[in-house]
């Protein structure tokens, strides 16, 4: 869906946890051969946070993210929190960010776009729109997930692929002949998939407090084949809708950025006449970080030259729900 928007990054920020885990650690976690992670899943380690939350990990990357665009944290009209997981039920993590920048009594907007692992894409949907409509100049997106706590050792191939980061970027309006703009954004959802991607527990329906309480309910279940075959059924019509041409070649695109879902995931991109040159991948070394995946690839791209001023970027990605979800730029 074409919607020519004029934004631009102005700044990308990334925070990683210090503590590096490899994949041997998981293997001996949840009882698999030596080396069926990485061949598996393709991650060789992944970060997991220790003594940082969530809303440090958006802190320190919106630092970075400001320090570029050489704004100050009070010059922010507003600051969307991206994320898949919340640091808290209540309130907002959006306000903890703000909390952490030092401006907890700034009266900044704050608040969560929330759709699991396509929450980036999402809340540059909702920044990008509030910035055409002239409403805010300088919006902060930060995507900041800790998986780990969630993890399930009985299903080692979803538990040995996340890894926790966070990144973030601020967007505004570009100037009059800059080339920055989201040329295409569109995003689906099929609730027939709510249940393949889930943590069960957590929320009014199974809360801890309730009798009979099963403290699996807590941890994150994903069924990856059923996921896959829903992605597969839907993927082509769905970038005919997001972009002409992109189901069989990359049209224009200079660079793709997908969420790392998982290895099967992002080989299944080449079936779209993608050049595998110009996908990148953070999988190996980071994971699958949820919402950050998207934003923390991006950083990875820019910071390496492989996406540049001027060139056009696809995001794009899957999330619980089951949800799809795309968006063309030009960096």
């Amino acid at each position: 869906m074409q919607v020519n928007i004029p934004v631009k990054i102005i700044g990308l920020g990334r925070y990683l946890p210090k503590r590096v885990v490899p994949s041997s650690e998981l293997e001996a976690m949840c009882g698999v051969p030596a080396g069926w992670v990485e061949r598996r899943n393709g991650v060789r380690e992944r970060r997991w946070v220790t003594d940082e939350t969530s809303s440090f990990m958006s802190a320190e990357a919106a630092r970075e993210a400001l320090e570029e665009a050489r704004l100050q944290p009070h010059q922010l009209d507003l600051i969307i929190n991206a994320s898949g997981t919340g640091e808290q039920a209540i309130p907002d993590t959006g306000a903890l960010i703000q909390r952490q920048l030092g401006l907890g009594d700034s009266g900044i907007p704050a608040m969560t776009v929330h759709t699991t692992c396509l929450s980036f894409i999402a809340g540059m949907d909702v920044a990008s729109n509030f910035i055409h409509s002239g409403r805010y100049k300088n919006i902060l997106i930060c995507s900041a997930d800790v998986a780990s706590c969630g993890i399930n050792p009985r299903e080692p191939e979803s538990a040995s692929l996340v890894g926790d980061a966070a990144a973030a970027v601020v967007v505004t309006r570009a100037d009059a002949g800059e080339p920055s703009m989201i040329h295409h954004a569109h995003f689906k959802t099929y609730g027939d998939g709510a249940y393949l991607t889930a943590i069960m527990g957590g929320g009014s329906r199974l809360h801890p407090r309730f009798p009979n309480h099963n403290p699996e309910d807590d941890l994150f279940h994903m069924d990856g084949p059923a996921v896959l075959r829903m992605v597969r059924s839907l993927g082509h019509e769905f970038l005919e809708q997001l972009y002409p041409g992109l189901s069989k070649s990359m049209v224009d695109v200079d660079a793709i950025v997908p969420h790392q879902a998982s290895k099967v995931g992002l080989m299944m991109l080449e079936r779209f006449g993608w050049k595998e040159n110009k996908i990148i991948r953070t999988i190996e070394t980071l994971g699958n970080c949820v919402a950050a995946s998207i934003p923390v690839t991006l950083y990875q791209g820019a910071r390496d030259g492989r996406i540049r001023r001027g060139e056009k970027v696809l995001l794009v990605g899957t999330g619980a729900g089951l949800s799809i979800g795309g968006m063309v730029l030009t960096f």
